[in-house]
Parts: C-alpha cells; sequence; structure tokens
C-alpha cells in the first residue's frame, strides 16, 4: 500500500510539474506583462507630466535638459544597454526571423533582462527630455523578452519555443499598450512573422486575453483616442479625400522612411563622421535640435503626440500646418541617435495633423473623420503593414463605421510608401541580425535601387561586436535581401494544448 501511495503521489507530480510547464509557466507570463505595459505606461505618463511642468515653469529650460539628457541616454545605451536602443521592434523581427544558434545569441543579446531595464529606464530618461518617442514599440521589446526569458523553465527548449514565446510577449505587449487586442494578433501576423503557424495560435491568443485581463483590471476599459462621431451618412467626396489623404501620407511617411535608412546619403559628411566618432556629443546635439523645434513650435512636438492628437478629434486642440514637419524633425532627432523609444504614437500624431492640414481641401468633411485617415495614412506608410494600421487605429477610435475608408486609406499608403523605402522595420531589423565578426557573409553585390538599399539603418547601436560607429563591410549584413520568411520548424512548444 506505501508503495501504490508513493507511486501515485509520485506520477501526480511529474503531471503537476508538466501542466504547470504548458499552462502555469505561460499563463504567469503574460500576466507580468500585461502588468509591465500598464506600469510601463503610467511610467512614461508620469515622465512626460514632469518635464511638461519644468517646460511650463521656464520656456528655455528644454534647451539645457535636452541635450543633457541625451547625450546621458546615449552614453547609457552603449556602455551598460546595448540592445535596447531604437523601437524595439526590429530586435523582436530580427530573432523571430532568425534560425538555429542565432536564435540564442540574439536573444542573449536583444531580448535579455538587461534589456528590459534599459529600454524602461532610458526611455523613461528621454521622455523626462522632451523627446519625441513613444511607449509602445518598447513595449513590444519588453513583451517579447519577458516571455523569451520564461525558457528557462522548460527542460527541453529550442529556437522554435523561443520563438513562440517571444511573438506571443511582443503581440501580447502591444495589445496592452494600446488596449487593442485584434491589432495585437494582426500585428504577429503581418509585421512581424510575415507567416502564421496554426500551432502558435493558442500561445498568441492565450498570451494577449491573459494580458489583455490585467490591463483591463487595472486602467479599466477605454478606448486609446475615446469614440469618433463620423455620422450616418457618407460625405460626397469621401472617396476624393482618401485618395488625397493616403497619397500624402504615403508621400510624406516614404521620405520619412528613406531618411531614416539613408542618413549617409541626405547628411553632411562631417556630421556622419561626428556621428559615428562622437556619438554621445551627436546625442546632445539632437537633442538640441529636438529642444529649438519644441520651443519653436509652442511645445507641441515634445513628447509622443498623443495629447495633440486626441485634442485634434475632439476639437479642442488647434494646430498649425507646418505641425505635421516640425514632428517629423523633432522625431528624427530622437531617433538618430539610438535612444530607446518608439514610433508608433509619433506617427498617430503625426498622421493627424496630416488630417487636419487637408481638411483645409475638404471643408464640408467632419474633422475627426479626416484625422482618422491621416492616422491610419501615415502608420501604414511608415511600417508598410496596411492591415495592422488599419486595424488598430480602427480599434483606438471605436471607428467601425469607417472601416472601408481606412482599409483603402491604408492600402494606398503603403503602395505610396514603398516607391521611397523598403520596410522601416525590417530594414532596421536586418543590422540586428548581422552575423558576429567572422562570420562568413556572401560577398555577392546586390543591384542597388532606391526602394531597396539602406545605407544607414538609423544609428541602430549593435550588440558588443557589431558596433555601427566603425562598420566592418567584410560582416556587415545584407541588408538589401529579402528577410527569412521561413516557418519555423515544426517542435513541442508551449502552445500544446493551450
Amino acid at each position: 500500500m506505501p508503495t501504490a501511495i508513493r507511486n501515485l503521489s509520485s506520477r501526480s507530480l511529474r503531471r503537476a510539474g508538466r501542466l504547470w510547464r504548458e499552462y502555469g509557466v505561460f499563463w504567469l507570463g503574460a500576466i507580468l506583462v500585461g502588468l509591465v505595459a500598464v506600469l510601463y505606461a503610467r511610467l512614461i505618463d508620469y515622465g512626460f507630466s514632469l518635464f511638461e511642468s519644468l517646460r511650463t515653469a521656464r520656456w528655455w529650460l528644454p534647451l539645457l535638459l535636452t541635450p543633457a539628457i541625451g547625450a546621458l541616454s546615449v552614453w547609457l545605451t552603449r556602455a551598460l544597454f546595448r540592445g535596447s536602443e531604437g523601437s524595439g521592434i526590429p530586435q523582436v523581427i530580427a530573432l523571430l526571423h532568425s534560425g538555429g544558434t542565432d536564435t540564442g545569441r540574439l536573444g542573449h543579446a536583444l531580448l535579455s533582462l538587461r534589456v528590459v531595464v534599459g529600454k524602461v529606464l532610458i526611455s523613461f530618461l528621454a521622455i523626462i527630455g522632451g523627446f519625441t518617442i513613444g511607449r509602445e514599440g518598447p513595449t513590444v521589446q519588453v513583451g517579447a523578452a519577458l516571455m523569451y526569458n520564461l525558457r528557462r523553465f522548460y527542460p527541453r527548449s529550442s529556437p522554435v519555443i523561443d520563438r513562440q514565446l517571444a511573438l506571443a510577449g511582443a503581440s501580447a505587449g502591444l495589445s496592452a499598450a494600446f488596449n487593442t487586442p485584434l491589432a495585437g494578433i494582426v500585428f504577429a501576423i503581418e509585421e512581424l512573422t510575415r507567416s502564421f503557424e496554426q500551432r502558435a495560435s493558442g500561445v498568441l491568443i492565450t498570451a494577449i486575453i491573459f494580458a489583455g485581463i490585467v490591463a483591463l483590471g487595472l486602467n479599466g476599459n477605454y478606448t486609446y483616442f475615446g469614440t469618433i462621431d463620423v455620422g450616418t451618412g457618407l460625405p460626397r467626396l469621401l472617396a476624393v479625400a482618401v485618395l488625397a489623404v493616403a497619397s500624402i501620407s504615403g508621400i510624406i511617411g516614404g521620405l520619412f522612411c528613406w531618411l531614416l535608412l539613408n542618413t549617409d546619403r541626405w547628411m553632411p559628411s562631417a556630421v556622419v563622421t561626428f556621428r559615428r566618432t562622437r556619438p554621445v556629443a551627436f546625442g546632445a546635439a539632437c537633442g538640441l535640435v529636438v529642444a529649438v523645434v519644441g520651443v519653436l513650435a509652442g511645445g507641441t512636438t515634445f513628447g509622443s503626440g498623443y495629447a495633440e492628437a486626441r485634442g485634434l478629434l475632439e476639437g479642442r486642440e488647434h494646430l498649425g500646418a507646418l505641425y505635421p514637419l516640425m514632428k517629423i524633425v523633432s522625431m528624427i532627432g530622437s531617433y538618430l541617435p539610438g535612444v530607446p523609444g518608439g514610433i508608433f504614437a509619433p506617427s498617430l500624431s503625426i498622421g493627424a495633423g496630416i488630417g487636419n492640414v487637408v481638411h483645409a481641401l475638404f471643408g464640408d468633411m467632419p474633422l475627426p473623420m479626416l484625422i482618422a485617415l491621416g492616422m491610419v495614412g501615415y502608420m501604414a506608410a511608415v511600417t508598410q503593414a496596411p492591415i495592422t494600421a488599419f486595424v488598430i487605429v480602427m480599434e483606438m477610435i471605436n471607428g467601425h463605421a469607417m472601416v472601408i475608408s481606412l482599409m483603402a486609406t491604408a492600402l494606398i499608403a503603403s503602395r505610396v510608401s514603398r516607391l521611397f523605402a523598403p520596410p522601416l522595420y525590417e530594414a532596421l531589423a536586418a543590422r540586428f541580425a548581422a552575423p558576429p565578426p567572422g562570420a562568413p557573409v556572401d560577398p555577392t553585390p546586390q543591384a542597388d535601387t532606391a526602394a531597396s538599399t539602406p545605407v544607414d539603418l538609423a544609428g541602430a547601436v549593435m550588440p558588443e561586436g557589431n558596433d555601427p560607429a566603425e562598420p566592418d563591410p567584410t560582416t556587415r549584413a545584407d541588408t538589401t535581401a529579402e528577410p527569412d520568411r521561413r516557418r519555423p520548424e515544426a517542435g513541442r512548444g508551449p502552445d500544446a494544448g493551450a
């Protein structure tokens, strides 16, 4: 009898351990992603409110504060937190498109807990300095990193499991950041993997559900930009307005991507050299540009732009025709030095400004409608992910009545943008996926076309051994090549039975 009890107890413990690995660890990770996403959002909001209080008391303070924080942020990123720079989405894409031993190498360099700390800390510093950054891209990388590190609990972890965990964490992070669960799923399919595997569906949806429950429990059920009212009838010139907004957004967004990906072509050689040899001083100079533009714009270009976009939608904000251009300049100045921070929210703000300007041509149309079209058009142009763009904006504004218009605008804008530059996140991901020194590369030169050859990848700071300050042409990855879009090999992951 005691032997039978011991055998039963042993089987029960093994079963409990298996259930913990297949369900408990994963659910705990998804809850953790939701909790961190909410707390991170509150931290960023607090940081920007602190900056606004300082700027309101002394209008000239950003001219000193922003350059100083720019220099400090670049130094911290390069000295202590390599892999945390920029949006964070390219880092996740680089890992998801990797294979074999590259998955472990990139995971250690780009999705470590050290990177999580650096991403949160330095983006908080940057927002206190008024930099034009968003929190959504960083939340994607933080979510992916938190889930990726759960692989330690799987005794037979593999690159397949690692990528599934990172994908689920990234999608859950975006969903919790915007309260847009559908967009989290679409973002995973269209932007992160460019494909979908049925085995990953349970992992993906479960992570989004648990992270979303945590976010809803802490923030309540809300719509990111509120609900817009566009009436029941369709404006007579709606098709013309869609074409106009999509074309303008596509051109401006495409040029923005081209500027980020081809800095060696448009920046003077002295500035390029200065950027590569003295990155900390370059960060201070970019901070000064951000500060000057912000002071001239009356403070409207500082921060993510969420308040300006929502103010336009609600009719209580009045921005000039130069706002989109000034916001783009501030956004480029914030991104070039490699300061951790996203471009989702600033892109939505720029799009809202574009819609506001186009309203001068279509005065009979509701302003919120044009602003929504501008937001989806510019986001689609920057990301070249039209489905993600229209789904995320539709959920943000509760704009189901505009779904066809949003879809058409996103599709046209993304196609126009592609005439100027390749998909931004994929091009940036190619730099992060560069092989370590000494690894063989294909020496075959690629055709040089304006639409597919980024010369510089927006100052991405590489993990140790891949410093862009001194690029080695023998070890740089070919960024003109199509990214690896293979389906991950089959394997047993945390979605088994999920």
